[in-house]
């Protein structure tokens, strides 16, 4: 398999879409430096992925400091030598109407789900350069459409949107850089409708293994060598179906 021993760095790793782009590139031979402000989150990750010997290492770190983003890269030269990617997963959400939103947390969201990939391509940018290796920034179809009160939010998945094909730009020929922009992802327990699941194409709302697969293939050096710069949206359609209430 074309990611057997290439090595990762994966942002917001201890859950969710996060979680599953780690197992997933375990899955494909990978080695991954998972990064998340939550340790413990980190720690069960690396029981699920139980006896992955040594290619997953936790790395707790703020991806909004450029001083612990300085280090991951640093740590994940020291573990593993190379760095074949970089996912820039890690994400929050305010949902505050704008005229109560304060400048503070408006630009909170900004550096954890925007500046992280300006950090990571400023300091993981050499390494990928070696490698000739790949960034993966995770947008989303808030890039597109939105729902009230998520301005920052919706942002910074557009600036995702156009980070991913300037940075694809400016680290030509060397790195490719790609985004992927998943829709309706269900990464929490509660049970949802027949309504929520009809709204999409494919019959089912997306789970967070969607969007493993396809880091995976936007990763892969061989299967996606000629890719780069391109958002892939990933809703199972639904940004597609058009709605009207009768």
């Amino acid at each position: 398999m074309s990611l057997t021993d290439k090595t990762f760095i994966v942002t917001g790793a201890a859950s969710g879409i996060g979680r599953a782009i780690t197992l997933q590139l375990l899955a494909d031979g990978g080695k991954v430096l998972a990064m998340d402000t939550d340790g413990g989150g980190l720690d069960t990750l690396l029981g699920n992925a139980g006896g992955n010997d040594g290619k997953l290492k936790p790395f707790v770190g703020n991806v909004a400091e450029e001083s612990d983003v300085a280090s991951c890269v640093r740590r994940a030269g020291e573990s593993f030598g190379a760095i074949d990617g970089i996912v820039c997963n890690a994400g929050i959400m305010q949902r505050v109407a704008v005229g109560e939103l304060s400048y503070e947390d408006w630009h909170r969201v900004l550096d954890v789900n925007l500046s992280q990939s300006f950090l990571f391509a400023k300091h993981g940018g050499p390494k990928l350069r070696e490698a000739k290796g790949a960034m993966l920034l995770v947008s989303s179809t808030r890039a597109f459409m939105s729902e009230a009160d998520t301005e920052s939010y919706s942002a910074t998945k557009g600036g995702l949107f156009a980070l991913a094909h300037s940075l694809a730009v400016s680290l030509s020929p060397d790195v490719r850089v790609n985004a992927v922009a998943p829709g309706w992802i269900n990464v929490s327990d509660e049970e949802l409708r027949t309504v929520d699941h009809q709204q999409h194409l494919v019959g089912r709302v997306g789970v967070p293994e969607d969007i493993g697969h396809a880091a995976s293939f936007l990763l892969d050096g061989r299967k996606a060598a000629f890719i780069t710069g391109q958002t892939l949206v990933v809703d199972g359609g639904m940004t597609r179906k058009m709605i009207y209430a009768h």
